[in-house]
């Protein structure tokens, strides 16, 4: 592992940690997450969905599934996290939704309550209402503790595409077309049956996390993410307004970092 302070055109509080590949990465931000639990369990992990993640909450299962355990059943009982984003219109029983995907991922692999993994409702009659209250919710919790992210290929987090200013609060957004693109795969590869629009939470409750846990993987995203470790914060790049944040860590594999050919 290698672990190294960023050097960009901003001055911030991003730091570095490079590993081999992605089953590393996992690996270790599965171990940062049951440690946050473990510190600060008074306040709710932030979490994420994407390829990215899937490794991540398997890695998580099993290293909880070899706590002792009264260790494994305490984090459980005081596990509360919420997501960033959900599809617009997509109920909680399609399995293309995130909420079913946290289900399937963490819910049911960590023993969990479905109660303490939140999600924006995402067939709920009034989006821009839900948002709000979402929003309103993670407030009432106490903000979120650690904010995992991945890297969109267009520099969003969340579903906070650009052009994206630093302030937005938790709301609902229209989809890019490469957003749609890139996710796909679960709508049998049809960019058009994407939902074209998603509640997220903005980049004000992103930037308001204790600590912030950015992940990224594949020689795909390599350019995205030197634009963003080098990059002053713009609009532009939604990602880049972390330079913000004086807690952002940066676990990367080779791969994304441009130094093999891992991904």
């Amino acid at each position: 592992m290698n672990q190294e302070p960023i050097h960009g055109g901003a001055s911030s509080g991003l730091e570095l940690i490079a590993l081999s590949d992605p089953s590393g990465v996992a690996d270790h931000v599965a171990a940062l997450l049951l440690n946050e639990r473990r510190r600060r369990p008074e306040l709710p992990l932030g979490l994420a969905t994407g390829r990215t993640m899937d490794p991540i909450y398997r890695a998580l299962a099993l290293q909880l599934s070899q706590l002792p355990f009264a260790e494994g059943e305490r984090l459980r009982e005081r596990w509360l996290s919420f997501n960033l984003d959900e599809y617009v219109g997509l109920g909680p029983d399609d399995p293309r939704s995130f909420r079913a995907v946290m289900r399937a991922r963490l819910v049911l692999p960590l023993g969990l309550d479905c109660e303490r993994v939140r999600l924006p409702e995402g067939s709920a009659a009034d989006p821009d209402a839900e948002a709000r209250r979402y929003g309103q919710e993670l407030e009432a919790a106490g903000g979120v503790g650690l904010q995992l992210l991945g890297l969109g290929l267009n520099g969003h987090v969340g579903f906070n595409e650009p052009p994206c200013a630093a302030d937005v609060r938790c709301r609902c957004v229209s989809l890019s077309a490469s957003t749609r693109a890139a996710n796909a795969a679960e709508f049998g590869g049809n960019p058009e049956a994407v939902p074209a629009r998603a509640i997220t939470l903005g980049l004000r409750e992103i930037l308001a996390a204790r600590s912030i846990l950015l992940v990224v993987t594949g020689a795909a995203k390599a350019g995205m993410l030197r634009w963003i470790l080098q990059g002053p914060p713009t609009p532009e790049l939604p990602a880049s307004w972390l330079h913000r944040h004086p807690r952002v860590m940066v676990v990367a594999d080779d791969a994304a970092l441009g130094r093999g050919e891992h991904g």
